[in-house]
């Protein structure tokens, strides 16, 4: 069994701590090329193909690469780095500092001086966490492949989407979705939210996971 770190923004760290989120999705890098096809092997790798030296004058050949899952397979563990902040333990001057969550306690105070003045946490990029100020660590159940927008209704609602939410869209428009739909594209805007290219279904590697006490 390994460890392994991996990045979460806020909304999706309060997913995962509420118990909804149980999969994440993460885009293939090495995935480019013309009709390029993705299968996964046994060991946890991921067999990609894909056809090169298209245009006049060029013969069409395939090209085929091994790529290791990089979040791990079923088993290994993944310790959630988020932004993060440090707070003094008493507000008063006492001594000694604590981790605090910007995705639980956005609003946290690093300190107050004797008059009262307040002060912010100063908090800290995700990347920056080290192994010891993580309080999430899950252990992987299942890994696959497959394109972006073959997601399905049940999995975007496990990916961190708000079903009240989707319900919500529906019934601004009930003629024109269907909660299946509604789900979908709550989801498509999550990813889009995070950085990603809904349109470009991408190929991904889909991690489910399962929340388990840190040691």
């Amino acid at each position: 069994m390994k460890e392994r770190p991996i990045l979460f923004k806020g909304p999706l760290v309060r997913a995962i701590l509420s118990g909804q989120k149980t999969v994440t999705r993460r885009v293939i890098k090495q995935a480019a090329g013309s009709s390029l096809s993705v299968e996964l092997l046994e060991n946890g790798q991921a067999l990609l193909s894909w056809l090169v030296g298209h245009g006049p004058g060029y013969e069409v050949g395939e090209q085929l690469k091994f790529v290791d899952c990089p979040y791990g397979v079923i088993g290994d563990r993944l310790w959630v780095r988020e932004t993060w902040g440090l707070q003094v333990r008493d507000y008063g001057g006492g001594t000694g500092e604590h981790i605090v969550y910007r995705a639980t306690n956005p609003d946290a105070i690093y300190c107050k001086s004797a008059e009262g003045q307040e002060y912010p946490v100063k908090w800290k990029p995700s990347i920056h966490m080290p192994r010891h100020s993580s309080r999430i660590l899950l252990e992987i159940t299942d890994v696959r492949v497959e394109q972006l927008q073959d997601i399905t209704p049940d999995q975007c609602i496990a990916e961190g989407v708000d079903a009240a939410m989707c319900r919500q869209f529906l019934e601004i428009a009930p003629s024109r979705h269907t909660l299946k739909e509604a789900e979908i594209h709550g989801f498509s805007g999550l990813w889009n939210s995070v950085g990603g290219d809904w349109n470009a279904n991408p190929w991904v590697w889909v991690v489910e996971f399962k929340r388990v006490t840190p040691p």
